[in-house]
């Protein structure tokens, strides 16, 4: 079988995932899913919540979380979340050779996919290391030249106010009053966005404005 090259770790992650049939790739939390007649397995992770990871999290069989974290952890990890559910987590920047990533996408693919479609599948995808990791804007939006600027008037605006403190709060910048965040900074859908806490009415009121500059931010709205 011909070997592919991948440019980047992104373009072989989707390289590796989506020549399994019927993938298809999907969104979640802002994060690409990989899944197969409705039923994920892989996510793709990069720096989620700040834990400085670039990451595939596998819906792998059984005891295949334990064995691997056992015996690699250096390349092996237990994802938040789905964890506890035997998902496994695999470093892709640290020298785990590209054909054991797919044979490890290969099983969580067989878990949950389709006996009918399972039997279809031919021998695994072979994938040379990429040729780079990844941009550091993706792996962090808040490092780059624009966003440092926004982080510094932040900074200005919210230190300038009675009783006020910066910290960090999944990985990006929040700025407190005594217990309660009021403000915070994060990078979504290669923007940089600003959060503030303004209250239901006001933020239906500004949601509402014609400019369409701002909304609701997911889980905090």
């Amino acid at each position: 079988m011909e070997r592919l090259v991948a440019a980047d770790i992104n373009e072989a992650v989707r390289e590796i995932c989506l020549w399994f049939p019927e993938t298809e790739e999907y969104l979640s939390h802002g994060a690409p899913n990989f899944r197969v007649r409705g039923k994920t397995f892989a996510s793709y992770l990069v720096n989620h919540h700040g834990d400085g990871r670039i990451a595939l999290w596998l819906n792998t069989p059984a005891g295949a979380q334990e064995l691997h974290v056992g015996d690699q952890p250096q390349h092996f990890f237990i994802p938040p979340y789905v964890g506890p559910r035997g998902w496994l987590g695999v470093h892709l920047d640290r020298g785990l050779d590209w054909d054991e990533i797919a044979a490890l996408v290969r099983e969580a693919w067989m878990k949950v996919a389709p006996p009918a479609l399972a039997r279809t599948l031919g021998p695994t995808i072979s994938i040379d290391p990429p040729a780079r990791t990844i941009d550091p804007a993706q792996f962090d939006p808040l490092s780059t030249p624009p966003a440092q600027k926004v982080l510094a008037r932040m900074r200005e605006l919210c230190l300038a106010l009675p009783d006020t403190r910066q910290e960090l709060a999944f990985g990006t910048p929040v700025w407190r009053a005594g217990k309660k965040t009021f403000a915070s900074l994060y990078g979504h859908e290669q923007r940089i966005r600003v959060a503030f806490r303004v209250g239901i009415e006001m933020q239906e009121l500004l949601i509402a404005d014609r400019r369409r500059i701002y909304s609701a931010r997911a889980f905090a709205g």
